[in-house]
């Protein structure tokens, strides 16, 4: 059945994108504010109270309804409940309208719309960007985003499904992500006082984000090998490794710097480091080619073929467990 889920999922949000992802991210962003607001209080068992309540209560309800669909003797309703659920939470259209946008504005020669459209996207003040430097960010972001939104999600997804909880990993995985941003970079105005969460808060989502992600951010980065230049890709890995050790966006796009041959930050994914000049610091050597516009379309495909891949994998896998 995950086979199925999974490709009735991409194949539902390739013909028809969901169009309520933006409703989706304001409804657990506010879920996250008004549980920071009654249940943090800066003490570590009210962090592990809030964030069970955004996160594992969710998940419960997702299992509870699969296990009832199942329970009735209808393996079809099954389905229809985990595709539905992997639709809101997995595929390239929830950010690939602002990279293709972004790739066609500099295809067109249009540099400035290109770095407006960027700008607007990360919620960045307004900035002249150099062309390189705006390709390069707009490459690493969207490697770890696809990360994020599909290759994660997928992982979690197929682990919870075999041990018999459907489609939670996929929600598991995308509240855990989400809420560290919640949690950690949004401020919340409540009777005219900011609202910011506990170092308690803050230091639980952001440990238990980077202990989910340890494992999918590395089957990532194989993945990457696998289908990009592996050689390139693993000598990357093992170059960046020692320095970012505890950032898990760090592994995949150095992984992705070697197997696309060109040269990407390799820093961890966070707003800050958006604002840099692009330019290799220090004396760090420059690892492949400077990115291009042409560098964009090796990007897609690198991300296909990775989904392609996995998508063998499983059907091989369910093929297995029929014929045994």
């Amino acid at each position: 059945m995950s086979f199925l889920s999974l490709f009735f999922a991409f194949l539902i949000e390739q013909v028809r994108p969901f169009s309520y992802q933006s409703w989706m991210n304001q409804q657990v962003t506010k879920s996250g504010q008004w549980i920071r607001l009654h249940l943090d209080a800066g003490l570590d068992k009210q962090a592990f109270a809030a964030w069970t309540l955004a996160v594992v209560l969710p998940c419960a309800l997702v299992a509870a309804i699969y296990w009832t669909l199942i329970g009735w003797g209808s393996w079809f309703l099954g389905l229809i409940w985990s595709v539905a659920v992997l639709y809101v939470c997995i595929g390239f259209r929830q950010f690939s309208h602002n990279f293709t946008q972004i790739r066609e504005a500099l295809e067109s020669g249009k540099e400035q719309d290109a770095a407006d459209l960027f700008t607007s996207w990360q919620r960045l003040e307004p900035r002249v960007w150099k062309t390189s430097t705006l390709i390069r960010q707009l490459i690493e972001y969207s490697v770890v985003a696809a990360h994020r939104h599909v290759f994660g999600v997928l992982y979690w997804y197929c682990l919870l499904a075999l041990m018999g909880f459907g489609p939670t990993g996929a929600v598991l995985f995308r509240l855990t992500e989400m809420l560290v941003y919640v949690w950690t970079e949004q401020k919340d105005i409540t009777e005219g006082e900011e609202v910011i969460s506990s170092e308690a808060l803050m230091s639980l989502s952001q440990n238990v984000w980077l202990y989910m992600d340890w494992i999918p951010s590395r089957l990532t980065a194989i993945t990457f090998a696998v289908v990009g230049n592996f050689e390139e890709a693993i000598d990357s890995w093992r170059f960046h490794i020692n320095r970012f050790d505890r950032s898990n966006d760090a592994v995949i796009l150095a992984a992705t710097s070697g197997a696309l041959n060109i040269e990407l930050g390799v820093t961890p994914l966070q707003k800050e480091t958006l604002k840099d000049t692009g330019e290799p610091q220090g004396n760090d050597p420059v690892l492949g080619q400077t990115p291009q516009i042409a560098h964009l379309k090796s990007v897609v495909g690198l991300l296909w073929r990775g989904v392609v891949m996995w998508m063998l994998i499983l059907a091989l896998f369910s093929l297995s467990r029929l014929m045994s």
